[in-house]
C-alpha cells in the first residue's frame, strides 16, 4: 500500500481523515468554526492575501483592458499573457526561497518575512515602471516591467504559502486558506475594478489630446495607486511574528545542500504518494483551466461589448466584492464541515458553468444587468473553488519542504492554463467570443473526472488506514 502522509512528515492532521479530507475524530461545531476567523493568524493571512492578489491582474487582466483600449490587437494581448508563465515556473527558484538566507533581512526579520519584504519591493518597483511606460510608444519596456512584477509576485507567493502553512496547525488551514482567498480576491477586485475606477476618475484630471481615445496619464496615476496599495502587505510583514523556525539538517558540502534543497522536496512527495502522484498532479494541473483561459479575454470582451471603465469597475466593486466574500467564506466553512473533496467538486462544476454565462452575455450586447449577473456568478464560483483548492494543496504539503512543495503545486496549477491562454486572442479572432467561452467551459469536464477519481482513491486509502474499531465508532458517531 502506498505510504500516506502522517503527522511526522506532513501538514495533515494526525487523526485519520475521512474520504473528503475532513477530520473524523471530532467535527468542529459552527461556533468553533467561526471563531477561527477572528484569530490573529487568520486576520494576518487576510492582509497578506491582499498583497498576494494585487499584482496578478495588473500584469494580466487589467493590463489586457489597458492594451485593448490603447489599440493593441487581441492576438498580441493573448501572447503577452505569457508573462504570467513566471507563476508557472516559480518552483525553479522555490528551493532558494525555502532555504537561502538573505543578509541582512533574514537576521532582522527571519527567513520567511525577509523573502516576503524583498519580493514586495520588486512588485512595487515593477508597478512604478509600468506606470511610466506608454504601450503606444512600444511594448518592450512595459513587458520587462510586467515581468519584474510577475517575478516578484511569484516569489512573494512562494514565501507566503510557506508562511501560511507554518503559521497554524492543519485543522485550521481551511480557515487560513479562506481568509487568504478573501483578501486575495478583494485585491483582485481592487486591481481589476479599482484601477479602472481610478483611471476613469483621472481622465477628468489629466490633460491629453481630445482626439485620443486612450489617456496614458490616467493609467499612470492608476498604476501608481496600485503600487502604493502594496503597503498593506509591507506593513503586515513588518508587524507579523516569524513562524517558528524549523531546524534544517546540516549540509556537509554543496552537493548535500543541493540534494536537500532541490531534490528531496520532490522525492518526498513521490515517496508519500507513489503512483497516486500522477493523479494528484494531473488534477492540480487542470483544476483552474476554465477560469484562467477565459480570464485573459474577459476585459477585452468588456471593451468590445461597449462597457465603460466606470461600468465594469462599479459592477465588479459592488457585486463582485459581495459574491467573492460569500464564495470564499462558504468554500472555507464547507471544506471544514464537509471535507475538501466535496467542495472541490462543487467548485469545479460552478467554475465551468459560470463561463457559459459569458457566452450568454455575448448575445446581449451592452446589457448592464446581464453584466451584474455574470460577474456575481463568476466571483461566487471562483471564491468557493479557490478556498477549497488552497486547502487541498496545503493538505498535500510536507511542512519540512513547505515553500518548495507548495510552489510546485501552485506552479502546476497555472503552467498549462497560462500556456493555453496565450492563444485565446487568436481563437477569439477566428471563432468569436461565444465559441470561445463555450470551449473554456468544456475544458472543465476532465476536471470533474479527476476530482471523482481522487476522492475515490482517498476513500480507499482511508478505509485501509483506519483501525476497524475507530471506523465503527466514526460510522456510529
Amino acid at each position: 500500500m502506498p505510504s500516506q502522509p502522517g503527522p511526522s512528515s506532513s501538514s495533515t492532521a494526525s487523526a485519520a481523515p475521512d474520504p473528503n479530507g475532513a477530520d473524523t475524530s471530532r467535527r468542529p461545531g459552527w461556533g468553533e468554526t467561526l471563531r477561527v476567523y477572528g484569530e490573529a493568524a487568520t486576520l494576518r493571512m487576510f492582509a497578506l492575501g491582499f498583497s498576494a492578489g494585487l499584482p496578478l491582474l495588473l500584469v494580466l487582466g487589467t493590463l489586457s483592458f489597458r492594451l485593448r483600449e490603447a489599440g493593441i490587437d487581441r492576438a498580441t494581448i493573448g501572447y503577452l499573457s505569457w508573462v504570467g508563465l513566471a507563476y508557472g515556473f516559480k518552483w525553479v527558484w522555490a528551493p532558494l526561497v525555502d532555504r537561502l538566507p538573505l543578509p541582512p533581512l533574514t537576521s532582522l526579520l527571519g527567513r520567511r518575512r525577509g523573502w516576503l519584504l524583498l519580493s514586495q519591493a520588486l512588485v512595487i518597483a515593477g508597478l512604478v515602471g509600468m506606470a511610466f511606460n506608454d504601450p503606444r510608444a512600444g511594448l518592450t519596456p512595459l513587458v520587462w516591467c510586467a515581468l519584474l512584477v510577475a517575478f516578484g509576485s511569484a516569489t512573494q507567493d512562494i514565501a507566503l504559502d510557506a508562511f501560511r502553512i507554518e503559521s497554524a496547525e492543519a485543522r485550521k488551514q481551511a480557515a487560513l486558506a479562506a481568509a487568504y482567498q478573501t483578501g486575495y480576491r478583494l485585491a483582485m477586485i481592487w486591481a481589476g475594478a479599482g484601477v479602472l475606477w481610478v483611471a476613469a476618475w483621472a481622465e477628468m484630471s489629466v490633460a491629453e489630446a481630445a482626439t485620443s481615445g486612450y489617456q496614458n496619464g490616467s493609467w499612470q496615476i492608476a498604476y501608481l495607486v496600485m503600487a502604493a496599495s502594496m503597503a498593506v502587505g509591507v506593513v503586515t510583514v513588518l508587524l507579523s511574528p516569524e513562524p517558528a523556525r524549523r531546524a534544517l539538517p546540516p549540509a556537509r558540502n554543496p552537493t548535500e545542500w543541493l540534494q536537500g534543497a532541490l531534490v528531496e522536496p520532490f522525492a518526498d512527495f513521490i515517496r508519500r504518494y507513489r503512483w497516486q502522484a500522477v493523479l494528484i498532479l494531473s488534477l492540480i494541473a487542470i483544476y483552474r483551466i476554465s477560469d484562467v483561459v477565459m480570464g485573459i479575454m474577459a476585459n477585452p470582451f468588456y471593451v468590445d461589448m461597449g462597457f465603460t471603465k466606470e461600468e465594469v469597475a462599479t459592477v465588479s466593486k459592488v457585486y463582485g466584492v459581495v459574491m467573492t466574500l460569500v464564495g470564499a467564506f462558504v468554500g472555507g466553512a464547507l471544506a471544514m464541515r464537509l471535507g475538501v473533496m466535496r467542495v472541490l467538486m462543487l467548485g469545479a462544476v460552478l467554475s465551468a458553468a459560470s463561463n457559459l454565462l459569458f457566452a450568454w452575455l455575448g448575445t446581449r450586447g451592452h446589457d448592464l444587468t446581464g453584466l451584474v449577473v455574470v460577474v456575481s456568478a463568476d466571483n461566487l464560483a471562483g471564491g468557493i473553488a479557490s478556498a477549497a483548492f488552497i486547502a487541498y494543496l496545503s493538505s498535500l504539503t510536507n511542512v519540512s519542504y513547505s515553500a518548495t512543495q507548495y510552489a510546485l503545486f501552485s506552479s502546476m496549477m497555472l503552467l498549462l492554463p497560462k500556456f493555453v491562454a496565450g492563444y485565446s486572442g487568436a481563437f477569439v479572432d477566428a471563432h468569436g467570443y461565444g465559441s470561445f467561452f463555450i470551449c473554456t467551459a468544456a475544458l472543465g469536464l476532465p476536471v470533474l473526472v479527476l476530482v471523482a477519481l481522487a476522492a475515490r482513491q482517498a476513500k480507499k486509502h482511508t478505509a485501509a488506514s483506519v483501525p476497524p474499531a475507530e471506523a465503527a465508532r466514526d460510522a456510529l458517531g
